[in-house]
């Protein structure tokens, strides 16, 4: 089957074609997954190196358990979140990531010069920010305002209850916003309404 045609295919449904021998569904969820992995992995890490590793492991893990999985009990994005969350809570432990500082920043050639350094600022401050959380807090944060997940899946993937996503998107927002509060005017915010 081509790969145009498995676009509407489901993702459960796409395992289990790979878990039949179906290559061309492997390479139609890998293309439709893997985007979200790394950058979620990259968003928990702030490494590319590492967020790529993450990536790469995760994404084996899935084709591991393709002949076993069980339609209907999970949904594989959910599934897949929660292997990138504990890789990286694993690496995190571990030490074995590099300083936000290390990390380079991605170069938007879509803008003007003036707009990439305030966007790249934005980002470097958020990224700073977002690390400053504890894990659970930036975990919660970064699936509902980077990944845009609703909190049940958050709290399927982190395994805890929808109100305790709730709380730490609470304390998270609270903290973010007192991080970033004395810096709007130097990240271009002063002149927008809040």
């Amino acid at each position: 089957m081509p790969l145009d045609a498995m676009n509407d295919i489901s993702d459960d449904a796409l395992l289990v074609l790979f878990a039949n021998g179906d290559r061309a569904a492997a390479r139609a969820l890998t293309l439709r997954l893997t985007p979200r992995v790394l950058a979620h992995a990259q968003r928990l890490l702030g490494n590319p190196a590492e967020a790529e590793d993450v990536a790469q492991e995760a994404m084996l893990r899935l084709w591991k358990v393709a002949p076993d999985w069980r339609q209907g009990e999970a949904k594989v994005t959910t599934w897949l979140y929660r292997v990138v969350a504990n890789l990286c809570t694993d690496r995190l432990r571990k030490g074995r990531a590099l300083p936000l500082e290390a990390a380079p920043e991605p170069v938007d050639t879509a803008c003007g010069p003036a707009a990439a350094l305030q966007g790249a600022a934005r980002a470097d401050a958020l990224q700073r920010a977002l690390g400053r959380l504890p894990e659970r807090q930036r975990q919660a944060v970064v699936l509902r305002h980077l990944e845009d997940l609703g909190n049940p899946d958050i709290a399927g993937i982190m395994d805890i209850s929808v109100e305790a996503v709730e709380s730490l998107l609470a304390r998270g927002r609270r903290a973010l916003a007192a991080e970033l509060a004395g810096r709007r005017a130097e990240l271009g915010f002063a002149d927008e309404q809040e």
